[in-house]
């Protein structure tokens, strides 16, 4: 298995509010958190670097490849829910951090499945040796509750005025829903975990094309970086890109 990621502020915004953590652990152990931070001069770049190293240091102290699946949801909820209670206490404490919050993506890859926990608009799709392209997860958006309602098509959502606004958030509430998700992860399948600076700017269609535009493996996330910004860069981006070798 081999994990390759980055992080780039983009072309627009002063500063990064994404944060990103990935962990290989053996072959059949790894994992990645990306977060896309909001609220505030700064609440933005706190939330979301606070909350991927809350979940990487509780999975690093408690995650072995002897977890059973039940054990590692419950880890991963865990994580997960830490990671909130600790962002919400620090913007209760906080002025400047008041209403800051987080979408994340923690994805665990534990021998040929894929565990997710969710929460917001960032996005795992799932990339198969066949190119055949899905989205695991199902943004938690206004303009998705629109789609599903069937008030506007998906591609009208991409450019909706409140295509911004978020319905869960890390950080925001004592409290979070998160969906648990799992799916196989077979040989040749590519897990690319993004914020919404790289998703605004491709339908599925377009994404798996811009993949299989590099020749090499290890230039897709630097490569895809590359194009939301020459597509104009309005917001912060970050790829992760986990590959079952």
């Amino acid at each position: 298995m081999q994990i390759y990621y980055q992080t780039d502020v983009g072309l627009i915004r002063r500063n990064n509010q994404d944060y990103c953590v990935c962990e290989k652990i053996s072959d059949e152990l790894a994992w990645a958190i990306v977060c896309d931070g909001m609220g505030g001069a700064n609440g933005g770049n706190v939330a979301s670097k606070e909350a991927c190293i809350e979940i990487d240091r509780i999975l690093k102290e408690e995650l072995n490849e002897k977890t059973d699946p039940e054990e590692l949801r419950e880890l991963m909820e865990e994580a997960v829910l830490s990671a909130n209670s600790k962002v919400y206490e620090m913007s209760c404490e906080t002025i400047s951090l008041s209403g800051m919050g987080t979408t994340v993506e923690l994805v665990v890859v534990r021998n040929d499945t894929l565990h997710i926990v969710h929460a917001g608009d960032s996005r795992v799709y799932k990339i198969s040796a066949d190119d055949i392209i899905d989205q695991v997860t199902t943004d938690h958006s206004l303009v998705q509750q629109l789609v599903e309602l069937g008030q506007i098509t998906p591609e009208e959502a991409r450019y909706h005025p409140s295509k911004n606004f978020i319905t869960r958030a890390l950080g925001v509430e004592p409290e979070l829903e998160i969906d648990y998700i799992t799916v196989p992860f077979d040989h040749g399948d590519m897990i690319l975990i993004c914020t919404d600076g790289l998703s605004n700017y491709f339908n599925a269609d377009e994404l798996i094309a811009a993949v299989r535009s590099f020749k090499n493996k290890d230039e897709v996330a630097q490569g895809l970086v590359d194009i939301a910004k020459d597509c104009g860069g309005s917001d912060n981006i970050t790829v992760a890109i986990l590959i079952n070798e």
